[in-house]
């Protein structure tokens, strides 16, 4: 387990150094005294067209997603009256900006450099 988690730790780093000159990007926040095992990376996108960025990541197959395009309490099981989205500013934001790129324990250097180089085209078009 300590592999897997260390893996995805080394992949999330270099994610984040490679996006760290990137306008328009946020990067996860990590605090430090604690750990994180990334099951995802996810990115904020900041004045850009989110969705547009995973249309031009998938024509160059990278599979980047969007978790939770639907904020919990606009799911039919959540839904109440009387609650907006104005109610929750912070994750309609989210809902709209948020993006995730691959992140698993086989990412190599090859697949690191051609994922960050992609992302990186697409902010300096």
């Amino acid at each position: 387990m300590d592999s897997y988690v260390a893996a995805r730790q080394a992949a999330a780093k270099y994610y984040t150094d490679a996006f760290a000159d990137v306008d328009g990007l946020e990067t996860p926040a990590i605090g430090k005294n604690s750990t994180h095992v990334f099951h995802q990376y996810t990115l904020k996108t900041k004045g850009v067209d989110r969705n547009s960025l995973q249309t031009f990541l998938s024509e160059k197959k990278i599979p980047a997603m969007i978790y939770y395009p639907v904020a919990l309490h606009n799911q039919k099981a959540y839904k109440r009256d009387g609650v907006s989205d104005a109610d929750f500013p912070v994750t309609m934001d989210l809902c709209d900006c948020v993006i995730s790129l691959p992140m698993h324990t086989e990412l190599d250097n090859e697949q690191l450099v051609y994922i960050t180089n992609s992302v990186k085209e697409f902010f300096n078009k």
